[in-house]
């Protein structure tokens, strides 16, 4: 009995003595549960730590950086990537050889809006090349300014010999136009609504203005009309605007709309760089503006050096256009008076008598060469480092310009503003607002044929009336003060169409400051 009490009473010690052990160890296995979660709160909040100074530490840099930036006056906006290919350039090849510079570019501040009372909008329609239609742009602004009108972007031939399907946008930057000249000139991309549809449905005063007319017959004439039929569509600009005797201000606003705010997309621009860029790896190089296509020849009617075949093609041509009023023309007589372009046999023959080297580069900025390769070939011979657009750059390049003939005088336009030397065969518009451009960077070399006096030098001389050093003598004597050098643009009273034309000599923008050393001394006055 007494066995069996204490045999119990031990097996009640031994239970509770294994409760115990066993709740011991389950406080022994918390407390390391507990230890182990402190712990790892412990690196959680570690790491927390570390990843908030990296950032902090990281942020200050950055911070700092964008200071220094700022303090040196550089702003990495969009136009750092300017020289980057455009996504029409697809050859990698041509790609890598593009000019990239990363130069520092300024924050742009746009000028402040001019507040004035509209007194209406003002619609125009360009005639002509680019050049032609150009220089009207830049009348048609200074127009506006003077009327206080607002003008609609301007409207671009579609309808000439060319046909290029090209509207203002795919030629010039048509956002920095319409910006860099809002504090003269309201300008809109298009009419408002209702007035839109009044154009659309055919009410609108339309009319041609006067050529060479001054600032004073719009006055007079065409505000009046803008105010009573609130829109105005002037259908052809080509050389509306006088020459001479307008107000300062005027010939000044003309030059900042033609060196400012017209400027090509940064398509055109990216491949006129690109082409600089090419000729310049091989050394100076000479534009010639070669104007011996088929539509200057059937327009002038001169045909010098041309087959039989040819002059009757010419002919046909110059009829089937009713705007060309001259139709019967003697080409010899045309010639002699200096009123043909030189044919390449003659140009030749002129850059040899200036002692221009048989060995420098020259870019043909022109179209197609009437004739081909036998008109070509005495140039050839003479000068064997020819080039054109085309065979400067890939297929893929020029793609997107083909059938855009203004999109290709733009290119040619841009590298004829960089070239050693610049020499025009013909006075026409793209040789007298180049000649211009170059004027305004610094009076840059351009030689200004003299047809009249060169087609009777050379005459003589292929009759061997000349021996080559008295012609080549003659020739650079004739040119010694034809370089693109200062002078005064000539006027000539109630005869504009003689006269210097404006854009080719804007000496209004030329003249230096008095208070500023700047290089470009044509800065200041825009």
């Amino acid at each position: 009995m007494c066995d069996r009490e204490m045999c119990r009473v031990e097996d009640r010690d031994k239970k509770r003595r294994r409760f115990a052990i066993g709740t011991m160890g389950l406080r022994k296995l918390g407390e390391i549960r507990v230890e182990k979660l402190k712990n790892s709160m412990v690196n959680v909040r570690s790491g927390k730590m570390k990843m908030m100074l990296i950032r902090a530490t990281t942020t200050v840099l950055l911070w700092i950086c964008l200071v220094q930036l700022t303090a040196l006056g550089g702003s990495l906006g969009l136009r750092v990537l300017k020289g980057w290919p455009s996504c029409f350039t697809q050859d990698s090849h041509s790609a890598a050889a593009l000019d990239v510079k990363l130069l520092p570019v300024h924050a742009r501040v746009l000028p402040h809006k001019r507040v004035y009372k509209n007194n209406g909008y003002l619609v125009v329609s360009c005639n002509g090349g680019l050049n032609q239609m150009r220089s009207a742009i830049c009348d048609m602004v200074a127009i506006a300014r003077y009327l206080n009108v607002t003008l609609i972007v301007p409207e671009l031939d579609k309808t000439s010999f060319w046909a290029d399907p090209s509207e203002f946008e795919d030629i010039f930057d048509v956002d920095h136009f319409i910006t860099s000249l809002r504090d003269e000139v309201r300008i809109l991309k298009q009419l408002p609504p209702r007035l839109k549809k009044r154009v659309e449905l055919g009410i609108v005063h339309t009319m041609p203005p006067v050529s060479w007319s001054d600032i004073s017959y719009y006055h007079n004439q065409i505000l009046p009309l803008i105010q009573k039929y609130k829109v105005v569509h002037l259908n052809r600009t080509d050389a509306r605007l006088a020459n001479n005797g307008q107000p300062l201000e005027l010939q000044k606003l003309r030059c900042r709309v033609n060196f400012r705010a017209l400027r090509f997309t940064n398509q055109i621009e990216e491949l006129g760089r690109r082409v600089v860029k090419l000729l310049r790896q091989n050394g100076p190089f000479l534009v010639l503006h070669l104007r011996y296509e088929m539509d200057m020849l059937a327009f002038s009617g001169c045909t010098q050096g041309c087959s039989a075949e040819e002059v009757e093609d010419l002919t046909r041509m110059r009829y089937a256009y009713p705007w060309w009023k001259e139709k019967i023309i003697n080409s010899d007589l045309k010639r002699k008076d200096g009123l043909c372009p030189l044919t390449p046999e003659e140009t030749a023959l002129t850059l040899r008598a200036l002692d221009i080297d048989r060995n420098i580069q020259i870019y043909i900025a022109a179209g197609e060469i009437y004739g081909g390769k036998r008109r070509m070939d005495s140039l050839a011979a003479a000068y064997p480092k020819l080039a054109r657009k085309e065979t400067l750059l890939g297929a893929a390049d020029l793609q997107y310009f083909q059938n855009h003939s203004s999109q290709m005088a733009a290119l040619d336009y841009l590298v004829s503003l960089e070239s050693d030397i610049f020499v025009p065969t013909y006075d026409g518009n793209m040789a007298k607002v180049v000649e211009g451009h170059r004027r305004f960077l610094g009076f840059k070399k351009t030689i200004l044929l003299d047809r009249r006096v060169l087609v009777e030098l050379i005459d003589k001389y292929t009759s061997g009336l000349l021996g080559w050093d008295e012609f080549s003598s003659a020739v650079k004597d004739t040119h010694a003060q034809r370089m693109g050098n200062p002078r005064k643009r000539l006027v000539i009273a109630d005869r504009p169409k003689e006269e210097d034309y404006f854009y080719a000599n804007p000496e209004e923008c030329l003249q230096p400051s008095d208070d500023d050393d700047d290089e470009e001394e044509a800065v200041n006055i825009l």
